[in-house]
Formats: structure tokens, C-alpha cells, sequence
């Protein structure tokens, strides 16, 4: 199947391509925009920019998603704000946010949404568990990942190989249960 993937962002291009063209599948990058809609919950948003895109591209077969770092410390902020915390603070003041406190545990949370050629829709989710270091490590990735630690690692998100990341990332994730469905709706 041949998704356009709508994002701006170079490092879920890398991401999205590299865990599905290997599956037979053709990713390329659209360049459309569509209004992100400031909302409580990441599937609130991904959902209006599904709706959005099946009006204004009929027939298309097109992948969105949101994510967010949500800081248990910080009550879940940034959250669905991450990429608004990323422009104004960027990582640094999410640290800066924490200071020295010891509670550093945070949960990476995605929601892919794929709208198809007759306008239905389907979302899939992932999340991934881990803490918050205390400065920056890696040179990978993008967005929080130098700053995140997934469970059961002591390397963060930029320090991870993509393949590697994209097997315990929260987007990975999310994209495991796309192939499944794109496996089983052939």
C-alpha cells in the first residue's frame, strides 16, 4: 500500500519509512498542511486532522500522528503541548522544570491515524514507559529523545540505533499495530 505521510518532521519520516517500506509498503512524505487543533488528548487532535484531510484530500490513503512526553512530576506537561514546549523551552526547560527532584518518570505516548481512500479511519496507539535524565545524551533521534530513558535501558531514545529505538518507542509501537492491520486488510 502507498501512505503519504503528512508531517514536517524529518526524524517520523526516518522513523515511518524505516519500519515499513521493508513490509512492502511505499511511505512518502506529503507536504499538506492541516490544522492542529489545541485539545486535551493526542487522539482529540489526531482525529481532527483526519477529519480535516478526508474532507479537503478525498481518496487518499494518508498517515498522521501526534505525540507527547508526558513528565509524572510535572502532572503529564508538555504533554500534547510537547511540540509547543519544544519551540519556547525545548528540552532544556523541562529540565530545568524538574531541577533535582528524584521523580523523573515520564511515558512517551503516540497515536498514528490513518485516513483510507474511502474516507474511514483507524487509529493505533503506543507508549513507552521511562524517566527523564538530567541532561541531554545522544545524537540521534530527535524532539525529547536525548533526554528520555526507556524502561529497561540506560541508553536514552538518541542513543538507541533506529531500528533498535523503533522496537520499544512509543511510535514503534503504534506503527506494530499498523503493519498488523495493513497485513490483515491486505
Amino acid at each position: 500500500m502507498e501512505l503519504g505521510l503528512v508531517t514536517s518532521n524529518a526524524g517520523k519520516v526516518r522513523e515511518l519509512v524505516a519500519a515499513l517500506e521493508p513490509l512492502g509498503h511505499t511511505a512518502t512524505q506529503r507536504a499538506l498542511e492541516y490544522p492542529e487543533v489545541q485539545a486535551p488528548t493526542l487522539e482529540v487532535v489526531v482525529e481532527f486532522g483526519l477529519d480535516w484531510l478526508a474532507h479537503h484530500y478525498p481518496g487518499e490513503v494518508l498517515l498522521i500522528d501526534d505525540a507527547g512526553l508526558f513528565v509524572d512530576a510535572l502532572g503529564g506537561f508538555p504533554g500534547v503541548y510537547s511540540r509547543y514546549a519544544w519551540d519556547t523551552i525545548g528540552p532544556a526547560g523541562v529540565l530545568a522544570l524538574l531541577g533535582d527532584g528524584e521523580e523523573r518518570s515520564a511515558e512517551f505516548r503516540c497515536v498514528l491515524g490513518l485516513l483510507l481512500p474511502d474516507g474511514g479511519q483507524r487509529l493505533f496507539y503506543g507508549s513507552c514507559r521511562g524517566r527523564v535524565t538530567r541532561a541531554p545524551r545522544g545524537d540521534g533521534g530527535f524532539g525529547y529523545d536525548s533526554v528520555f530513558i526507556p524502561e529497561g535501558d540506560e541508553r536514552t531514545f538518541a542513543e538507541l540505533p533506529l531500528a533498535e529505538k523503533n522496537g520499544v518507542s512509543h511510535r514503534g509501537k503504534a506503527l506494530a499495530g499498523l503493519v498488523e492491520y495493513l497485513g490483515n486488510s491486505g
